[in-house]
């Protein structure tokens, strides 16, 4: 988790907002190279989003442009993240019988060539992919995590609220040697958030855990990144242990140690700005 991870979704939310009746100034089509993924317009050449379900699409494809083309440190675990947004978006109303991220995944990605052939802007984009990521096309990152497809799309929203606090502890953290309240009280909403989704019907294989592990890393490692910037994080709350349940018998998995996840905070935080490319 950085501020570029946090930088690149917020981008996003102001030319596509998160709630369906929060409008914006911001001319959708006017964020980077989007418009690519758009379907064609009605007359011409010309390639537009007319609904918000076309929206939805093309901005999926966006976020994976954006940390597995533009980005030469990809990390695959940020389609996680990809994956929490997209359910969300999908969660708010019915489209086109989507009931779940299986359903997108077979209408809209199993053979959509945007996802099969990464092609940026007309050019080739298939080595520079695999230099970044090991895999030549979006399809193929999605796969080595399909577990994430079996997470209905109200949990997964839920994840999705939890990952933005933890993108507000970062940025909000301020510029002091203590941590801005506005980034503790983030932190205190996560933990609170994170309690909820801390289901004891866990395994240690499942999706559901995964995902729950990769939030638990990244909190862990903002309190790392707070150490190597000398700045005072120790009031914001531990989280609680990760609670499965293996063989029948519930058991709790002891926080472990800071790990690298999704993505690791190595530089000093700066303000977050829109980025687009």
């Amino acid at each position: 988790m950085d501020y570029k991870l946090c930088g690149r979704f917020d981008t996003l939310r102001n030319f596509l907002p998160d709630e369906l009746n929060t409008t914006t100034e911001l001319d959708f089509h006017n964020n980077g190279k989007i418009r690519n993924y758009c379907p064609d317009g009605g007359s011409g050449n010309t390639k537009e989003c007319k609904t918000d379900f076309d929206k939805i699409k093309a901005g999926c494809l966006w976020l994976f442009e954006q940390f597995f083309v533009r980005n030469q440190k990809s990390d695959i675990n940020i389609v996680e993240y990809i994956m929490m947004w997209l359910s969300y978006k999908l969660n708010q109303k019915t489209y086109d019988g989507i009931k779940n991220l299986n359903d997108f995944y077979t209408k809209y990605i199993e053979n959509n060539m945007h996802y099969t052939n990464c092609d940026d802007n007309g050019k080739d984009c298939n080595e520079s992919l695999k230099n970044n990521t090991g895999y030549r096309n979006y399809k193929e990152i999605i796969d080595n995590k399909n577990e994430l497809l079996s997470i209905n799309l109200g949990h997964m929203s839920k994840f999705y609220d939890a990952f933005k606090l933890l993108c507000k502890m970062y940025t909000e953290i301020g510029s002091s040697d203590t941590i801005s309240n506005k980034s503790l009280n983030c932190a205190k909403e996560f933990v609170e958030k994170y309690d909820e989704l801390n289901n004891p019907n866990n395994t240690k294989d499942n999706a559901y855990y995964q995902v729950l592990s990769t939030l638990s890393s990244d909190y862990k490692n903002f309190k790392k990144y707070c150490s190597n910037s000398n700045i005072d994080c120790s009031n914001i709350p531990p989280l609680p242990d990760i609670k499965t349940k293996e063989n029948g018998v519930q058991i709790s998995e002891p926080s472990s140690e800071v790990t690298p996840s999704s993505s690791s905070v190595t530089n000093k935080l700066i303000p977050v700005l829109s980025i687009i490319v």
